[in-house]
């Protein structure tokens, strides 16, 4: 059975001092792995602030929203992957955190994300698929009888071909060599080399429509794209929004 109770502000955002929630789920319930790519380039401060804001609560209400579809949620874990740009960017291009067990860690979860800000970027794209094949290569929960394994990716850019900024010092290894290599990963066709679990696999994408995100979109399984407006940072964006289509997908 869950539970929630939230303290709320006069424009309906949960206050993050002081904020009383309590959550119990549900044994047998959903395990939710859920990954969070967020680009943190200097345009991005709207969703950035909005993830930042929202991190006490965010597993009360991911939890609330699932069970009125009647999905009930028996664990969650979440992690972030804060990315800016390998080629342009020689302070923390990529910043990862997690995962997570929610509420119990949702302390650490909290002081990660607001140690996040926005700045860098050089050029229009970013490294986001680089993000997007760090997020794949999550340890993933593979034990629960009912999992959903849930990549969040959010950017108002486009993305750089992978490989670019191979030459910084800090650039992941074991990276793909190409976007038929990454989506190999995901799971496209049933390839032997897929890191995904087919069937519990979701990939959301906040993100104009650009390639590569249009393309993957259209042509990987699983995944939905709400198109956005290239440098916006996503102002639009709400948490509840986004928790309402994470909840619906699942």
């Amino acid at each position: 059975m869950f539970r929630s109770r939230r303290k709320r502000s006069n424009d309906g955002e949960p206050f993050d001092g002081g904020a009383s929630t309590e959550v119990e789920f549900q044994d047998g319930g959903y395990a939710v792995d859920l990954v969070l790519c967020i680009d943190v380039t200097a345009s991005m401060t709207s969703i950035i602030e909005t993830v930042k804001r929202g991190a006490l609560t965010f597993h009360a209400r991911l939890a609330e929203a699932m069970a009125q579809k009647e999905k009930p949620v028996g664990s969650l874990r979440i992690k972030v992957v804060a990315f800016r740009d390998f080629a342009a960017d020689r302070v923390n291009p990529v910043q990862v955190g997690g995962f997570w067990q929610l509420p119990a860690e949702v302390a650490a979860f909290r002081q990660f994300v607001s140690g996040l800000r926005a700045a860098g970027g050089g050029d229009e794209p970013e490294s986001g698929l680089e993000a997007l094949a760090m997020a794949i290569d999550s340890d993933w929960d593979r034990q629960a009888e009912h999992r959903r394994h849930v990549i969040v990716l959010f950017t108002d850019a486009p993305a750089h071909p992978l490989g670019v900024g191979r030459a910084a010092s800090d650039y992941p290894a074991n990276m793909p060599e190409d976007l038929d290599a990454l989506a190999a990963r995901w799971g496209q066709g049933r390839d032997p080399s897929a890191l995904m679990d087919a069937n519990a696999k979701r990939l959301l994408i906040f993100a104009p429509e650009r390639d590569p995100w249009t393309g993957i979109a259209n042509g990987w399984s699983n995944t939905l794209h709400s198109p956005s407006k290239a440098g916006t940072g996503l102002s639009a964006v709400q948490l509840d929004d986004v928790i309402g289509i994470i909840a619906g997908s699942v």
